[in-house]
């Protein structure tokens, strides 16, 4: 958990390469301001603060949550996720010409009501990036 500073401390100096976005309270999500697609993350401390957050690279998903008067983080390792594994969503921003790719986290586990036996179950879904494209 961290507190409102260390998290953006550590979005603005730990996630160096990353690509992704970051929802802020007090104001509707800005594309120019909020999405780090191909320019370096800097955020500031604004008003409100940072509800949540989405960042990836090529082997590594990070979600930051705000929860009550703390900040969770949480990385995922998305390195050996199969592209069938991966789904691209249309976003609703406006003039926004990229797709927000999330990727399907699967594990095999034994289930009881399968008699023991083992399963594929979806674990978590994840932010993994995004893909250009057209809005349809």
């Amino acid at each position: 958990m961290k507190t409102k500073q260390e998290v953006i401390e550590y979005i603005n100096t730990k996630l160096v390469g990353y690509k992704g976005y970051v929802q802020f309270s007090h104001r509707p999500l800005n594309k120019d301001k909020d999405i780090f697609i191909n320019k370096s993350i800097k955020i500031e401390d604004e008003d409100g603060f940072v509800f949540e957050a989405h960042f990836c690279s090529a082997t590594e998903s990070i979600s930051i949550k705000q929860i009550n008067d703390s900040w969770m983080t949480s990385k995922t390792d998305i390195s050996n996720v199969d592209e069938k594994d991966i789904q691209t969503y249309i976003s609703d921003i406006e003039k926004f010409d990229y797709k927000i790719k999330m990727a399907q986290i699967w594990e095999i586990e034994k289930d009881k009501l399968c008699e023991g036996m083992e399963v594929i179950k979806l674990k978590k879904v994840v932010f993994a990036g995004f893909v250009r494209g057209d809005k349809k």
